[in-house]
């Protein structure tokens, strides 16, 4: 957010063609930059009537020792969530660092001063203006997943959802399930918005209309089975629920045995996020395994390598996922 149109640290950085950080440090005289860069940082910041906020300048350049994560408020009820930053901490100590970990409900306007040389936020939303100043701030900034709108990070930890989803709906090919339904989170973040899109395009590549029901992001387990009852209504010829909400996929199951359905028999089931109670349901889920310990260590690492100068904003890694078959998926296969 902006206080009455005044320029930030982005607005310099975008100007002179350089990173947020590389921006920082010419402007404190920081850094070990070249004469080119720092007088095109201190021109554009001429140009645009910047300000430095010396507060934050001072947070910046104070080595904490700490970092900063950002979680959600369903984290409290998310093993992926939990897994995540077990995943953070554990990189962040072996490079000697501590960690704070935030967590805030969804709506929350002003973000708290947080004292640390760096920060993770987790699955940012759209429009989110907690999001966007602490990205504007000088503080380098790794976000998991991409922000869909608004200021961008320094660093982005980001796995393929749409091509995960993809293989999702391939390993259901072969099958005699061939009527896909998707429950998901609204369109707000990277990982939902990626998987309804690539619902859509595979069920238009099928030639059948692309079934998608809504839920919230933090999706209560009431709202999942809601969802799965109406869906179910609506749609009795639906033979196939893919669902999205960690979480949701014990959900849809409870909803199938009231009704005296079958999972992998009648209906075929497969969640988008894997945790380990879907290996021991009866039967077993497919899902799609996110490696949130993984993705924890990898967002340490590269929130790590920008404070220590060995990457450079804007930096992109890739962390790999990929789909788990089991027996919700498969007792249908055709023979």
């Amino acid at each position: 957010m902006r206080d009455s149109g005044r320029p930030t640290l982005i607005d310099v950085a975008k100007r002179a063609g350089v990173g947020k950080t590389t921006a920082s440090d010419a402007l404190s005289g920081r850094g070990r930059i070249s004469e080119a860069t720092r007088d095109a940082v201190l021109t554009a910041a001429a140009d645009l009537g910047y300000a430095p906020n010396t507060a934050a300048q001072h947070l910046r350049h104070s080595a904490t020792g700490t970092l900063a994560i950002i979680l959600p408020e369903v984290s409290a009820r998310s093993a992926y969530y939990m897994t995540f930053a077990f995943g953070v901490i554990s990189a962040a100590a072996r490079a000697d660092y501590d960690v704070t970990v935030v967590t805030r409900p969804q709506g929350q306007q002003r973000p708290r001063r947080l004292r640390a040389d760096g920060i993770i936020i987790a699955d940012p939303r759209r429009g989110d203006p907690v999001a966007e100043r602490l990205i504007a701030e000088p503080t380098p900034v790794v976000t998991t997943e991409h922000v869909l709108e608004g200021p961008k990070p320094d660093g982005v930890v980001y796995s393929d959802h749409a091509a995960a989803m993809t293989q999702l709906m391939a390993h259901l090919d072969g099958t005699r399930f061939a009527r896909p339904a998707l429950i998901v989170a609204a369109d707000d973040t990277d990982w939902s918005a990626s998987l309804a899109h690539a619902f859509r395009d595979d069920c238009t590549a099928r030639g059948v209309e692309p079934i998608i029901r809504y839920t919230s992001f933090e999706a209560p387990s009431h709202q999942v089975r809601e969802a799965t009852e109406r869906l179910l209504a609506d749609h009795p010829d639906v033979d196939a629920v893919v669902v999205g909400p960690d979480g949701g996929a014990v959900e849809v199951l409870s909803v199938l045995n009231r009704s005296g359905l079958v999972a992998g028999r009648d209906i075929a089931v497969a969640s988008c996020v894997d945790y380990p109670a879907l290996q021991f349901v009866d039967p077993p889920v497919t899902a799609v395994d996110l490696r949130p310990h993984a993705a924890g260590v990898a967002a340490a690492e590269l929130i790590l390598d920008l404070i220590g100068g060995s990457a450079e904003a804007p930096i992109e890694r890739e962390h790999p996922i990929a789909v788990v078959g089991r027996a919700s998926t498969q007792e249908g296969a055709a023979r």
